[in-house]
């Protein structure tokens, strides 16, 4: 049986330009790192028939499942997403087949983007793998919102956690510093509202020399809105159990590179490897 489970996660910016060139950049790096499990933030799928899903994950290589959080109106009014899953959201791909999936509402305020986390059960090789992905609120005076969507985040992972075999794997673009409360608290080193958790944040455990700073302004795309260098994109995972599964081996940064002068995103990514 393979010892080792590769996982991804990127925030790939939606459809913003140049579009073509980014997704080539990130099917590319998907052959090159070749991960199992894969999470994406600001995915666009719309009624037309458009799934930005299908092009960074081709039919047959992921099994997938997208999450919406909201969608547009022409004039660009947010309104709640369809029942027939369109909008602007999260996505999971999994080499091996999805058993289960939901998507549960997140905390906000009244005027901003409404968030979700999206949830699935992965059947792989060494038993059930719970996997989460999400994207949180981005004003950097909002961390008052982002301690609730934790809590109701982390809570909701523990309840997919209890359906799994191994240790759940919550990925995505949380918006805020390891440092702050929110990320304090799912690392194990605070408490909010009475409460307490712990997972391991792949880039303390195992990270490569280096801040791991995923917004960062050698990326032209992140460097238009003047903002500061920072990590706010993680892998983290559930504490391992007896045999060791779930360790986080390795971490590192991916899409930091550009193309000429495009890259991935505005984002970099992050590739931990876990041991199952």
């Amino acid at each position: 049986m393979r010892r080792h489970l590769r996982v991804l996660t990127i925030n790939c910016w939606s459809v913003s330009e140049p579009f073509e060139e980014r997704m080539a950049i990130i099917r590319r790096g998907l052959a090159s790192e070749a991960p199992d499990v894969v999470g994406f933030q600001e995915v666009i799928v719309r009624r037309d028939g458009f799934d930005q899903g299908a092009l960074l994950l081709p039919d047959g290589e992921f099994f997938r499942v997208f999450g919406a959080a909201f969608r547009w109106t022409d004039d660009g009014t947010m309104l709640p997403h369809e029942r027939d899953g369109s909008g602007f959201g999260n996505l999971i791909g999994s080499r091996w087949p999805i058993v289960k999936s939901e998507v549960r509402p997140l905390p906000g305020t009244e005027h901003g983007e409404p968030r979700t986390v999206l949830a699935v059960l992965a059947q792989t090789p060494a038993g059930l793998l719970p996997v989460l992905t999400t994207h949180l609120d981005y004003e950097f005076h909002h961390g008052r919102v982002r301690e609730r969507q934790v809590l109701v985040l982390e809570a909701f992972t523990r309840e997919w956690a209890a359906a799994g075999d191994l240790p759940p794997v919550l990925l995505g673009d949380f918006n805020a510093r390891p440092d702050s409360n929110e990320m304090r608290f799912l690392r194990g080193l605070a408490s909010l509202d009475g409460r307490s958790t712990y997972f391991q944040d792949a880039w303390e455990v195992a990270g490569r020399d280096g801040a791991g700073h995923t917004w960062d302004n050698r990326n032209r795309f992140a460097a238009f809105s003047w903002e500061p260098d920072r990590r706010i994109d993680y892998v983290l995972v559930g504490a391992p159990d007896a045999r060791g599964r779930g360790r986080v081996e390795s971490a590192h940064l991916v899409f930091e590179t550009p193309v000429g002068d495009v890259f991935a995103s505005d984002h970099f990514g992050v590739v931990a490897d876990l041991r199952l």
